[in-house]
């Protein structure tokens, strides 16, 4: 008796132990430390420590580098000028300081203790890291609001998977689309709180104000998250009239106080429809006064005088953007340049459709769409099974605006992929309750896993890559052919014995360039410096001696000749007799000096050399 008493009593503390942690994770604020923690380790450990570069691979993300370290050396927080870039003055971007000022504050904190480079890498790999908490606890929120516990541990798994094999958190992404992801859930998670309370409503008008402050992309899902809200307040009437009121006047607040806060003074009257200007900020503090207002003064009256009144506050918001921003209303790039738009637009991965992926690469199309896709069959079934109604009607349409963003730029599906999450979070829970309750069932327990390979994006995109495997296109067969870096450190390092100039370079070469030395250059991936790549196309595309002309009027000093560069190989083949199809075949016109280049690096520089009159 004596020697069972220990063993009883282990067993009973460690049964309360099990309870004690099993109570823990049932709490919000403890499970989602533990899964962000997690997260965040994995993603330093095997991301960061395993890199080769501690800036992520995306020209955004060295641009958005070269910006804080612009700021860190003294440029002013209004003073969004890229001085570097471009033709004359330099090109006026369309990123945010909201993001630049944790980046730049990380870098100097670090840097008390650390040399600069060092300061860089510790808060480039901080940063997105960070966004990992505030994303995983949207969507835990979210999940816990229409699922319970079972439905936070689903949301968080999931998208804790997501954020793991996409790269938008990974150490060096400190572009501003984790941030963007982090505020979309946000909104989300905001909207589907199932007692209307007026704070959840009021963040997600704030939540909805920085994300048009920090880019414009998220503009059409803030504009359905505003009209969900105003379709619901017409419906509901007066109970829904506190969170009404609170989110229009959160938005109508925040965006006044962002516009003053990150809005040069002098550009106050200028309307851009690539960033927070005149033109959004109008309409987001319209559109929140008038529903303000309309909460105020109609949440008491029948059903359809509220949609009346919604009718009225739509044509208002309407009339405002045809007459402050009539431009905003259409593609903000209908007015790229064709030759940009051939030449360079249509080679950007990230800003093709679906209808363009599905003609040339077909297999990664269900790694984009499929997840969002099945859950916009999902909640259409729900609906009509009157299953959780308003959920899925919320969900629906937010999800389809999001689909319908992705079609039209793939970038957009991480939007929808991560919206997709909560939906199918409801069905593997309900199918699980299933499975569990007959065991012995097969059919059950293959369509639970089914179910839950179907809701992972990641999953359709191994089947892809499998599937374009056993297909065995060509591409997969040739050989994988070496290809000599036009854009590393080694690269680029003939350009550091000389005086700083502008350098004339394939626009995939812009950042780089930038980023290591302290040249000046042409072209760059970004739609506002339209000047400059278009001189560099023409620079390639022009024969030699008209070539010079180019290179003469622009102030050139340093050519930069890359044939590995998709973009220059097309601009060979469009133009036999260019400039760059003449450097390809190794014809050297006099006045370029060719700069010593080493073995194993892919880019050729010249120094230009003005002929003598």
């Amino acid at each position: 008796m004596n020697a069972v008493q220990p063993i009883a009593n282990a067993a009973s503390v460690t049964a309360a132990r099990r309870g004690g942690l099993g109570r823990l994770m049932m709490r919000l604020w403890p499970t989602v430390i533990s899964y962000s923690v997690i997260l965040a380790t994995i993603l330093l450990v095997t991301k960061f420590f395993t890199a080769t570069d501690y800036v992520g691979p995306d020209n955004d993300d060295g641009m958005r580098l070269i910006e804080v370290r612009d700021f860190l050396a003294g440029q002013g927080w209004f003073d969004l000028m890229q001085y570097r870039l471009g033709l004359g003055g330099g090109t006026l971007m369309h990123w945010s300081r909201l993001i630049d000022l944790p980046i730049a504050s990380l870098i100097w904190f670090f840097g008390l203790f650390a040399p600069h480079e060092t300061a860089e890498a510790l808060a480039l790999a901080v940063w997105p890291v960070s966004l990992v908490l505030p994303a995983m606890l949207a969507m835990a929120v979210a999940g816990r609001r229409i699922g319970g516990i079972a439905g936070m541990h689903i949301c968080l798994g999931m998208t804790g998977l997501a954020i793991y094999t996409g790269n938008r958190f990974a150490p060096g992404a400190i572009d501003h689309h984790n941030a963007q992801l982090a505020l979309v859930a946000t909104m989300v998670a905001m909207l589907l709180d199932p007692e209307r309370r007026g704070w959840s409503y009021a963040v997600a008008g704030i939540a909805a104000a920085v994300a048009i402050a920090i880019g414009a992309e998220t503009t059409p899902f803030v504009a359905a998250v505003c009209l969900t809200i105003a379709l619901l307040w017409a419906w509901e009437g007066d109970k829904f009239a506190a969170a009404a009121k609170a989110f229009g006047l959160a938005l109508a607040v925040a965006i006044s106080i962002l516009f003053v806060a990150t809005v040069p003074p002098r550009l106050y009257s200028t309307v851009t429809c690539d960033n927070l200007s005149l033109g959004y900020y109008s309409l987001a503090a319209i559109g929140g006064g008038l529903l303000l207002f309309s909460a105020v003064f109609a949440s008491r009256l029948s059903r359809p005088l509220r949609f009346a009144a919604l009718g009225l506050v739509g044509a208002g918001v309407l009339g405002s953007a045809m007459v402050i921003a009539p431009q905003c209303l259409s593609d903000p790039l209908a007015g790229l340049d064709p030759m940009l738009v051939e030449l360079w637009l249509r080679n950007v991965s990230e800003a093709q459709s679906a209808f363009v992926l599905l003609r040339t690469d077909p297999f990664s199309i269900g790694g984009f769409y499929a997840a969002g896709l099945f859950a916009i069959a999902v909640c259409i079934f729900r609906i009509v099974r009157r299953d959780r109604m308003q959920i899925h009607l919320v969900l629906l349409f937010l999800l389809i605006t999001s689909w319908a963003i992705a079609l039209v730029q793939v970038r957009g599906s991480v939007f929808s992929n991560l919206i997709a999450i909560l939906p199918l979070a409801l069905l593997i829970i309900d199918i699980r309750r299933i499975s569990n309750s007959d065991s012995e069932n097969v059919a059950a327990a293959f369509v639970y896993i089914v179910t839950v390979l179907a809701s992972v994006p990641a999953a359709w995109a191994l089947g892809g890559g499998l599937a374009a495997l056993q297909m065995g296109n060509g591409a997969q067969k040739q050989a994988t052919e070496k290809v000599l870096s036009c854009t590393s450190r080694q690269a680029l390092a003939p350009l550091a014995g000389l005086p700083a100039g502008l350098v004339s370079a394939p626009s995939e070469m812009g950042v780089p360039i930038l980023r290591f030395t302290q040249n000046r250059v042409l072209s760059a991936p970004y739609h506002r410096n339209q000047g400059g790549m278009l001189t560099e196309l023409h620079i390639g595309l022009a024969e030699p001696q008209e070539a010079e002309a180019f290179l003469k009027g622009a102030d050139v000093t340093v050519l930069g000749f890359c044939p590995g560069d998709l973009q220059t190989r097309e601009i060979a083949k469009l133009k036999p007799d260019g400039l760059y199809a003449e450097l390809g075949k190794g014809n050297i016109p006099p006045y370029l000096e060719p700069l010593p280049k080493a073995a194993d690096v892919g880019v050729q520089f010249f120094r230009y050399r003005p002929a003598a009159n």
